[in-house]
């Protein structure tokens, strides 16, 4: 076991370190949060009417009818090695709640990690005491705003992100960004766009080694990490959707998202070095909304055979979920990579949204 552990601290330290200078920067942010989103493959900017709108489009927190709302979600990946968290409450604003104010924390860790570069000593002896642990971690903390406008089909919203990351006590960056987001009801037809890091995100990264953890750096051949600045480019979101009425209890609510990046070229259904359009769908069926159905296709990839370089097929990820709405809680699930269609391993997702309602006064 511990032998095990060593391999996993190892790849781990070693992954780490380099990411700062990758490409797809501040990755964790693009997992989602909610089981609902999930269950649909993140296809959300034209539906999210919760409070988990201050991450897949803000327009929608003008939406909430409740005086106050909370909602958590937990999910785990690689076999429970990755924790995934997110914790949000909000509260209505105005006296005919036609505003909404949220926070929201998502934060992705791997905890845990054997740290062995302290494993052989200067005589060559092996002593597993002198391995220690440490813990590599995103944070964001969103602050989220939205209205409706004079038009009551229409709200605008907007969030503000504070981004830190944290690799145990070598390296640690902050970071700053906005999204921007409206939304349009009318009748059965809605519609949504999202700015993502409309500001560009900025993520200034500082690190602290000793020299002999350089050493040991430059004897493994791996890059001695120094202090840099990752950028988040801005992005765009576009969705659409419409309500079908099957029979007075049941309705299907279909959803397409299409996400344009410009920042290089991506492995998406439409890719090329200065234009990539990447496409979500979802499906949504409810029963006198107590009981939700949701079904949903992303991560479209474009991926050669096996055993033919010539040959190429597009790959997708689908997902499932199911809803239960009691009173004032809402309780969803997702089922992400069913048939384990990628190379990461599917995971289950938990989340759990209360509308809280205000206490009333003396005599009311």
């Amino acid at each position: 076991m511990k032998k095990q552990l060593l391999v996993i601290g190892h790849l781990l330290i070693w992954a780490v370190f380099p990411a700062f200078s990758q490409k797809y920067s501040n990755e964790f942010l693009s997992i989602g949060i909610g089981g609902r989103a999930h269950g649909m493959s993140g296809a959300q900017v034209a539906v999210v009417n919760d409070i988990t709108s201050a991450y897949w489009n803000p327009a929608g927190l003008a939406s909430i009818d409740a005086p106050y709302q909370a909602a958590a979600m937990h999910a785990e990946w690689f076999g429970g090695v990755g924790q995934y968290d997110y914790l949000s409450f909000g509260k209505s604003m105005g006296g005919d709640r036609n505003a909404f104010l949220a926070f929201s924390l998502i934060r992705l860790g791997i905890d845990n990690i054997p740290y062995t570069i302290n494993l052989v000593n200067t005589d060559g002896t092996i002593n597993y005491d002198n391995v220690t642990e440490f813990s590599a971690a995103d944070y964001a903390l969103m602050g989220s705003y939205a209205r409706k406008l004079k038009n009551p089909a229409l709200s605008v919203g907007g969030t503000v992100k504070v981004v830190r990351r944290v690799i145990g006590k070598f390296g640690n960056s902050w970071g700053f960004g906005a999204d921007f987001g409206i939304q349009y009801k009318k009748g059965n037809l809605q519609f949504g766009m999202q700015g993502r890091d409309l500001t560009t995100t900025f993520n200034a990264w500082s690190f602290n080694l000793t020299e002999q953890e350089k050493a040991v750096f430059s004897a493994t051949n791996n890059d001695i990490p120094v202090s840099n600045t990752e950028i988040t480019r801005p992005r765009v979101v576009l969705g659409g959707a419409y309500k079908i009425k099957c029979s007075s209890k049941t309705t299907l609510l279909p959803t397409v998202d299409l996400e344009c990046t410009t920042d290089g070229q991506r492995n998406v259904l439409i890719s090329s070095k200065g234009f990539n359009l990447d496409a979500r769908v979802g499906m949504e069926a409810d029963y006198r909304g107590l009981v939700q159905v949701r079904l949903g296709a992303g991560n479209f990839q474009r991926t050669k055979a096996d055993f033919n370089a010539e040959k190429e097929y597009v790959s997708v990820q689908p997902n499932f979920g199911i809803g239960l709405h009691i009173g004032r809680v809402q309780l969803d699930y997702a089922l992400t990579d069913i048939g384990n269609v990628s190379a990461v391993q599917y995971s289950h997702i938990f989340s759990f949204r209360l509308d809280i309602k205000a206490r009333k006064k003396a005599g009311e």
